[in-house]
């Protein structure tokens, strides 16, 4: 196995724990400085979303400790993706949504991960919707088929969604990142016939 090592040279005070022994770099500098050293975009989107989801950081602390720094590898990338997440993207799957189906083919803008609650008052969370035209889309991974409880988990949350008049689309995350236009002409359609006009 081949280990990579890599150095910030450009720290600030507030990049570097006070207390820590030895001393080492914050955790929402370190995220961002590993999603700047992945060797693709979507290894950094990772690093970053798992990063936030498992409340190693909060968005804000590494947009913040990004924005300090002036050049470094993938800036950019790295403050969509964490704009992304803050928006409710929080799992890679919903990144490669935002940015290769909704923005890559012009779609309008979606709520991401909006809470509703289902018929017997339980707080349930929606992926993707468009609330206008009542409209959701869940993405899947592979846990949603392999598990049987989360498989009627999910058709349970479609049951009821239906029940309050909205359409749900489901489709695997591994379709999402090998043919995102399919899975755009799908949406797009599907908001034509609730009223969209764009």
């Amino acid at each position: 196995m081949t280990v990579v090592t890599h150095y910030s040279r450009r720290l600030s005070d507030e990049d570097i724990h006070p207390a820590k022994q030895p001393r080492r770099t914050r955790i929402a500098r370190s995220i961002v400085d590993a999603a700047s050293w992945m060797a693709t975009d979507r290894g950094a989107m990772a690093v970053l979303a798992a990063g936030v989801q498992q409340r190693l950081v909060r968005v804000e602390d590494a947009r913040q400790a990004a924005e300090q720094v002036v050049r470094f590898r993938r800036r950019k990338l790295i403050l969509e993706t964490l704009g992304d997440i803050a928006g409710g993207a929080l799992a890679l799957s919903e990144l490669d949504f935002t940015r290769s189906v909704v923005r890559a083919f012009r779609l309008p803008e979606p709520t991401r991960q909006a809470a509703r609650r289902d018929a017997r008052g339980r707080r349930r969370w929606t992926d993707v919707s468009w609330d206008e035209y009542k409209l959701a889309v869940e993405i899947d991974g592979a846990q949603h088929t392999e598990d049987p409880l989360q498989r009627w988990d999910d058709m349970a949350r479609d049951i009821d969604l239906g029940a309050g008049g909205y359409r749900t689309l489901r489709f695997p995350a591994w379709l999402i990142r090998t043919d995102p236009e399919q899975v755009a002409r799908t949406i797009r359609q599907a908001l034509h016939r609730a009223g969209y006009r764009g």
